[in-house]
């Protein structure tokens, strides 16, 4: 049982109350339940592991809670490679491909199980359900996971009792089973990249959740321009605060912590305190996604004149932007170089600024030199999907140098930035922040924006703010 609170009110429990705790309650088994819809998917994503992993033992740690404040902790969200290969989102929990003579691999879930009720642990334990709800049986897990479950308590013995399994694990999630097994460091780092090389590729149920995701976050979009003149009223935190309204209505949560950015603050990339004023005459900067029950978040960039009408010198900011992003879509096809989107958008924004003579052209060379960069800051995108940024460990081979392929999921977000204090560009140019950010599915003969719900172009995001503003 859990140790109590040092300044507890109660300083024990009787043998009455305890006795009187574990009777009287009903049967609570669920006997209706079917499998859950990513269940056969997952179990082809399994496979896949598998094959790339022959003869060795594979755990895949869900992760623990994490302290907050002294008692409190941080809302719970399971490691993404566990995610991606069950579809569970339990706590402290597994999954472990135990290696077949074969070749092949049997998995199995390890799972926090329901409290007894033939003791106090259930409303005094750690784990204590009548403090952090109902829990699956593990029966009641094996239909919806389609996977054999154990108990995870002893998943560290179990694990230490066969030595000598070559075994990887994902590091950094629950330091009890690390403990549990000898392993390699470079071994197990390329296990990480093999989960994320699993997911550079969606199938076509990740692809409906992503459409799902970014559906919801042009609601909330929207929801913020109708909401604008609260927030000149208010701050930032207003527009943050009914963005998360609708991603907790339709979704689990946010996917990333929201960048409400308004004046200056658009200079910012990951300004992310949305603690400023809202000024009209001013641009705000709204970078925010949702993410679905299953955990898959849109990414998605707009760039809002705050009155509904562009000065001249944000329109040109923002139009030099957006033809970047348009080139840079144009890129986004099969067989394309991953890289090309990239260069795309940050060739045409290197010519923008050799022509307005922020940097020293010919406009080619610029960008050879990455000039451009002292405005342009970042990337012009990346992969898309249970992360906000996904497949970050993936091999360069398979990801920045690649190839792309129809099923990958990407934002196209080039961006122009003049810092408040830059000396370099004229007074009028300096706290101007744009970005444009858009969700490309790559298909067989092109790319799809997924958010295309969203007005773009200069003159379409003022028509969008007149009608929908408040």
């Amino acid at each position: 049982m859990a140790k109590g609170r040092k300044n507890g009110l109660y300083e024990g429990v009787s043998e009455e109350l305890s006795s009187l705790m574990r009777t009287g309650w009903a049967e609570t088994e669920q006997h209706d339940l079917e499998p859950a819809e990513q269940s056969p998917y997952a179990a082809a994503r399994r496979a896949a592991l598998s094959a790339r992993f022959p003869g060795e033992r594979l755990v895949i740690p869900s992760g623990n809670l994490k302290t907050r404040s002294n008692d409190d902790t941080y809302p719970f969200r399971p490691y993404t490679g566990y995610v991606h290969l069950t579809g569970d989102q339990a706590r402290d929990g597994a999954l472990v491909l135990e290696p077949r003579a074969d070749g092949g691999h049997d998995a199995y879930c390890y799972q926090l199980p329901r409290d007894s009720r033939d003791n106090d642990e259930f409303w005094l334990g750690a784990t204590a359900e009548l403090w952090m709800g109902r829990r699956r049986t593990l029966r009641e897990a094996e239909v919806v996971l389609g996977l054999p479950c154990r108990d995870v308590r002893a998943a560290a013995d179990d694990l230490a009792a066969a030595p000598g399994v070559p075994t990887r694990i994902v590091r950094g999630h629950d330091p009890r089973l690390e403990a549990a097994v000898t392993t390699d460091e470079d071994r197990d780092d390329a296990l990480e990249e093999a989960l994320s090389d699993l997911r550079l590729v969606k199938d076509a149920w990740e692809i409906g959740e992503m459409r799902k995701a970014v559906d919801s976050t042009v609601r909330g979009f929207t929801d913020c321009v109708a909401d604008l003149s609260t927030a000149v009223a208010t701050s930032e935190r207003w527009i943050e605060g009914t963005f998360f309204r609708r991603a907790r209505l339709e979704g689990n949560a946010l996917g990333y912590g929201s960048i409400c950015a308004a004046g200056d603050h658009a200079t910012i990339m990951h300004w992310t305190s949305n603690d400023g004023p809202v000024r009209p005459g001013e641009l705000l900067l709204l970078d925010a996604g949702v993410e679905t029950h299953s955990l898959y978040t849109a990414d998605v960039t707009r760039t809002l004149p705050i009155s509904g009408t562009f000065t001249e010198v944000q329109r040109a900011v923002y139009d030099a932007v957006y033809e970047a992003q348009e080139a840079g879509i144009a890129a986004v096809k099969p067989g394309a170089a991953y890289r090309d989107f990239h260069e795309a958008s940050q060739r045409h924004l290197a010519g923008r600024l050799v022509e307005w003579g922020f940097i020293e052209g010919p406009a080619e060379r610029a960008y050879e030199l990455g000039l451009q960069r002292r405005f342009t800051m970042a990337g012009t995108g990346h992969m898309l999907g249970l992360d906000v940024h996904d497949c970050a460990h993936a091999r360069n081979e398979e990801y920045v140098d690649g190839v792309l392929e129809p099923g990958m999921l990407l934002t196209v977000e080039p961006g122009l930035y003049f810092q408040p204090d830059d000396l370099t560009v004229p007074q009028e140019w300096r706290g101007i922040g744009v970005r444009i950010e858009d969700d490309l599915l790559v298909t067989e003969d092109g790319n799809e924006n997924l958010s295309a719900g969203l007005p773009r172009s200069s003159d379409e995001v003022e028509e969008w703010m007149a009608r929908h503003a408040g």
